[in-house]
C-alpha cells in the first residue's frame, strides 16, 4: 500500500497467480510517478493564494467517497476476520496520526521548501521506522541499518550546504514540518503492524483514510477564515487531481504492484519517486536542480533502499 507519496509494503506476493513482472513493474512505477506529482499540484494550488488546510480539505472531500466504497465491496469477495471495537479504536488513531496529522504537516512545509526537498525528506521514513523499531520493541539494528543511516542524513546534510537553499525564506522552518511529517507516518507504520493481519491492507487503509478525511473535515470546519467556495476553479480541479491520480488510484496500483513482483523489487522501482518530483519540480514550477542536490538525493536514496533491504 501507499499513501501520501510514500510506498508502504503490507503483504508478500501471492504466489497461487501466475506472476508478471512486467505487469507488475509498470504499476509500480506509474504509480510512483503519481506520487511524486503531488507535491508539484500543490506547489500550483498555492499560487491561487488557498492556504494549506483548504487544500488538504478539499483533497479530503473529493477522496473520502472511494475510501468508504472500497472496504464495502472488498467485504462482498473477502471473508471478515472480526477485528474487536478496540481494533477499530486503534485504527482511528493511527488513521488520525498517520494520514491526518501527516498530511497537514506535509502541506503546510510545501509552503516554504521546493517540491524536490519536500519528497527527498519524506523518503527518510524508512530509517526512522529502523529507529522507533529500536526504541519502542527492541529490534536490533546492525551494521546494515547503521550504514543506511548514516547515508541517509549525510545527503540530507549535503543538500544543505548548498547557499541557494538556505536563503530562501523559511526553509528550515518547512524542511522541520516535512520531517515531523516523515516522523508521525513512521509511527504509524509502526503501530500498524499487529492491526494490518486482521483487516487486510485494503480495508485498513481505507478504514484509515476514512477517520482521516472526516478529522481534517472537523479541523477546516471548527478553524475555517474562508469560504471553501471562493477559489479560482483551476484550485478545485488540482485538488480533484491529488484526490484521484495521486492519493486513490496509485494506492491500490501499488497494492497489485506488490502482489505481482514483491516488496523488494517493488521497493526499488518505487525509489524513481524522489527523482520524479525534482525533475517535474524543474520543468513544471522551474525549481533549480544542483549538483549538492543531485549527489544528496543519491545518498538519500542509497541508504533508503540499504534499510529496505533492496540489493
Amino acid at each position: 500500500m501507499a499513501q501520501n507519496g510514500r510506498l508502504t509494503i503490507y503483504y508478500q506476493p501471492d504466489f497461487s497467480v501466475p506472476l508478471n513482472p512486467f505487469t507488475g513493474a509498470l504499476l509500480v512505477f506509474v504509480a510512483a510517478i503519481c506520487f511524486s506529482a503531488k507535491a508539484v499540484m500543490i506547489k500550483l494550488a498555492f499560487r491561487y493564494q488557498i492556504d494549506p488546510l483548504s487544500l488538504l480539505f478539499l483533497r479530503m472531500v473529493f477522496s473520502l467517497p472511494f475510501f468508504v466504497v472500497i472496504p464495502l465491496i472488498f467485504n462482498k469477495n473477502q471473508p471478515n476476520s472480526a477485528p474487536t471495537p478496540a481494533d477499530f479504536g486503534r485504527v482511528a488513531l493511527l488513521g488520525v496520526l498517520g494520514y491526518y496529522a501527516a498530511s497537514l504537516l506535509d502541506f503546510l512545509g510545501l509552503q516554504y521548501v521546493t517540491a524536490g526537498l519536500e519528497r527527498l525528506i519524506l523518503f527518510v521514513y524508512p530509517t526512522l521506522v529502523v529507529v522507533l523499531s529500536f526504541l519502542f520493541f527492541g529490534k536490533s539494528i546492525g551494521r546494515r541499518e547503521i550504514g543506511a543511516l548514516a547515508l541517509t542524513y549525510l545527503g540530507i546534510l549535503v543538500v544543505f550546504l548548498n547557499d541557494d537553499l538556505l536563503a530562501q525564506r523559511n526553509v528550515l522552518l518547512g524542511s522541520l514540518l516535512i520531517f515531523a511529517s516523515a516522523f508521525t507516518y513512521a509511527v504509524y507504520l509502526v503501530g500498524s503492524g499487529r492491526l494490518i493481519p486482521r483487516f487486510g491492507a485494503v480495508r485498513f487503509t481505507a478504514y484509515a483514510m476514512t477517520v482521516a478525511c472526516l478529522s481534517v473535515m472537523l479541523h477546516y470546519l471548527l478553524a475555517r477564515t474562508t469560504s471553501i467556495f471562493g477559489f479560482p476553479p483551476p484550485v478545485y480541479g488540482l485538488a480533484l487531481a491529488i484526490a484521484i491520480f495521486s492519493t486513490v488510484i496509485p494506492t491500490f496500483m501499488v497494492s497489485k504492484g506488490v502482489q505481482l513482483i514483491g516488496a523488494s523489487r517493488a521497493s526499488i522501482i518505487a525509489s524513481v519517486g524522489p527523482v520524479s518530483t525534482i525533475a517535474l519540480g524543474f520543468f513544471v514550477l522551474g525549481e533549480a536542480v544542483t549538483g549538492y542536490e543531485i549527489f544528496g538525493t543519491a545518498m538519500v536514496l542509497a541508504g533508503v533502499l540499504l534499510v529496505s533491504g533492496g540489493k
